[in-house]
């Protein structure tokens, strides 16, 4: 008994000794300040979740995790496709070449998935290059035999007629008719994975941008068909967009990658040879945003790999908003780049 007691005094004595020195150390003003010592990792606020394919901030810094894969859809950019429908919830989208130097559109949905969207068309192999690296699923009226071969081999899952969602709208012409209620694909497409996509661009912001040249305006010239691009109030409007009054895509910049493109291997209904983007290697990158262009290069090692850009002084980051990205065939295929100030 007399132990304990003896263990008690000496306990306090040490705790009114440490407490001594400690209000003695605060009297150079550096007590309480902590000086340089590192913060415990407890202490340190986590980074907030922001989404993959626009590098946003989640709301109220939640979860970027979805129950549903990123869902790409394949949209028609025809004149008999207006008005399209759903091109205003897109995340991020991607215009590629298809047969006869037209385009057709990837519009991907993740963090916000509407009701009806259209007119849904065919996938292409190019696709591959486009979807993979985000784990997508692919939302289509389907493909060649070939096309769907080489999707299902690279591992992609395919939502297409028959799947829950998907009608055809009386009002409209065939095959411009076909749509889809994507709130249904995405409860279809649920796999139960914890995982979130990886980023599609290496996000930054608007500081982390080179000085760059003055460019308001842009012309993604495929062959038979050219997106204009305007810059105004903020942002990037579609001059000869298809989508519905007030359902157009919001782009915050317009990245355009040259890339070279192949033969298919097999031609369309009409007899035109199916081309196929080679999405993979390198290419050169024109980054347009807030009114000004910054020229750089683009990388990716294989179909699956995520995009990569650089300038000639380092790493080029996209500023985190929505971005349309164009798939410009090189010079040789008949596709080409203009802009001006």
């Amino acid at each position: 008994m007399r132990d304990a007691r003896q263990l008690i005094r000496i306990t306090a004595l040490l705790t009114a000794l440490s407490l001594g020195l400690a209000a003695c150390g605060g009297d150079d003003g550096e007590g309480d300040s902590g000086g340089d010592e590192p913060k415990s990792s407890a202490s340190k606020k986590a980074d907030p979740a922001t989404w993959p394919l626009t590098g946003l901030p989640v709301n109220g810094g939640g979860s970027a995790e979805q129950d549903h894969p990123v869902l790409v859809l394949k949209l028609d950019n025809t004149e008999a496709s207006a008005p399209q429908l759903g091109l205003s919830h897109a995340d991020l989208v991607v215009e590629e070449l298809v047969e006869g130097g037209i385009t057709r559109l990837a519009a991907m949905y993740y963090s916000d998935i509407p009701g009806d969207v259209g007119p849904v068309r065919s996938m292409r192999a190019s696709d591959i290059g486009i979807v993979a690296p985000v784990d997508g699923a692919m939302v289509t009226s389907g493909g060649a035999a070939q096309t769907v071969e080489r999707i299902v081999d690279a591992g992609i899952r395919i939502f297409n007629e028959g799947s829950p969602g998907f009608y055809r709208e009386s009002s409209r012409s065939a095959p411009y008719n076909l749509f889809t209620d994507m709130g249904k694909v995405a409860k279809a497409a649920e796999d139960g994975k914890d995982a979130t996509p990886a980023d599609y661009l290496p996000w930054g912001t608007e500081g982390d941008l080179p000085a760059g040249k003055p460019a308001n305006t842009l012309t993604a010239d495929f062959g038979s068909h050219a997106t204009n691009w305007t810059f105004e109030n903020g942002s990037y409007v579609n001059q000869n967009s298809y989508a519905a009054d007030g359902d157009e895509f919001p782009a915050d910049s317009v990245l355009v990658l040259r890339v070279d493109v192949g033969d298919a291997g097999y031609t369309d209904p009409a007899g035109n040879p199916v081309p196929e983007t080679i999405f993979e290697g390198s290419g050169n990158a024109f980054l347009f945003h807030a009114g000004k262009v910054v020229e750089g290069t683009w990388s990716k090692d294989e179909l699956s790999s995520a995009l990569s850009l650089e300038t000639k002084d380092g790493k080029l980051k996209v500023p985190a908003g929505r971005v349309w990205i164009e798939l410009v065939p090189i010079d040789a295929k008949g596709g080409s780049l203009t802009y001006g100030k």
